[in-house]
């Protein structure tokens, strides 16, 4: 649309849209707005539109994902409560890879508070390689999230890993968490794009960028756009390290999608000692976000304790990560700051 096209003027190409039987997805941002055409062949209608009160012009995305694309769009940001997600902050959510109990949940909510965090994380629900290891609390894990929350006042992210879990998990969380394993659950990508929740989008172990944006486009397409790409590290020959983070699809994705991107260094690398420079190399290349795993005592963790960090350890993380130089993205060209 026209910079300073009407409300009236939007609606109009929108009414029109669904009345010639497409579907009409706006995304109103800062300083443009933009209205995408889903169904078939709409570019046929291409002149049509372009004749329309407030319509700056008519693009066609050649990429398959259609809401996802960066096209002229504005960098997206969203609310997940109070905390902002994208708009050139960096948030770091924290917290540990499972629920244990009470007293750990509440231990990491505290200590990711203290140190600067503005979400917490902790699964409810953890898929694990082997069918013996422990698989979380389930609905008591939940539970104990929300009571996190109200003692923290911290927004509460935790993954959902089968669509029968949507509706149970809706009422204790603020920000559902689609892990790499379930990238491509396309049942449950398009539940989650249904709850109205925001959303984390991990990267799959061997998924292409176009893979994972295919991925997004799902949940959009349910019309929620409030999705925060993660980068987590993909499968490669290398085994030093648990994965390797693919540092490069920061600026691709940036290149490519309107949505905000996160990075989780801690399952990137699978090393606590390495998830620091990881950290301030991902802020520097313009992350919006980190996930970072945290544990009063890592050491019996039961799970991932070998890449969480104690509360000191997360602390030296955030005093560090705060005074790296950041790459900003301007609306068509990477500029350093």
């Amino acid at each position: 649309m026209e910079h300073g096209a009407k409300p009236a003027q939007t609606q109009s190409v929108i009414d029109e849209i669904e009345r010639l039987g497409f579907t009409a997805h706006p995304i109103y941002g800062e300083h443009l707005t933009v209205v995408a055409v889903v169904g078939k062949h709409p570019g046929a209608l291409r002149e049509h539109f372009d004749l329309m009160e407030g319509v700056a012009r008519v693009e066609l995305i050649d990429q398959p994902y259609k809401l996802v694309a960066r096209a002229d769009r504005d960098y997206s940001s969203f609310h997940v409560r109070d905390v902002q997600i994208g708009g050139g902050e960096l948030t770091v959510i924290a917290g540990p890879c499972s629920v244990e109990n009470e007293e750990q949940i509440l231990a990491c909510a505290h200590g990711a508070k203290a140190a600067g965090a503005k979400m917490l994380r902790g699964g409810a629900f953890k898929p694990r390689t082997s069918p013996y290891s422990f698989m979380g609390l389930g609905q008591r894990g939940l539970e104990l999230l929300s009571l996190a929350r109200e003692e923290t006042g911290l927004p509460i992210v935790s993954e959902v890993m089968d669509a029968r879990q949507v509706e149970a998990m809706v009422g204790h969380v603020d920000m559902l968490q689609i892990g790499a394993r379930n990238m491509q659950n396309f049942t449950l990508l398009f539940e989650v794009g249904k709850a109205g929740l925001p959303v984390v989008l991990k990267r799959g172990l061997s998924a292409t960028i176009d893979d994972f944006l295919n991925a997004a486009e799902y949940i959009a397409s349910e019309g929620n756009d409030r999705i925060l790409l993660c980068e987590r590290g993909i499968r490669t020959f290398e085994t030093a390290t648990r994965n390797t983070l693919d540092i490069n699809a920061v600026p691709v994705l940036r290149r490519l999608t309107h949505l905000p991107i996160a990075v989780d260094p801690s399952h990137a690398v699978g090393e606590r000692e390495l998830v620091e420079p990881i950290s301030w190399a991902s802020a520097a290349v313009g992350a919006d976000a980190l996930m970072i795993e945290i544990h009063p005592n890592p050491a019996v963790a039961m799970s991932d304790g070998a890449q969480s960090l104690d509360f000191a350890s997360f602390q030296k993380l955030m005093d560090g990560v705060a005074k790296v130089p950041r790459y900003h993205y301007g609306p068509s060209r990477l500029i350093s700051e």
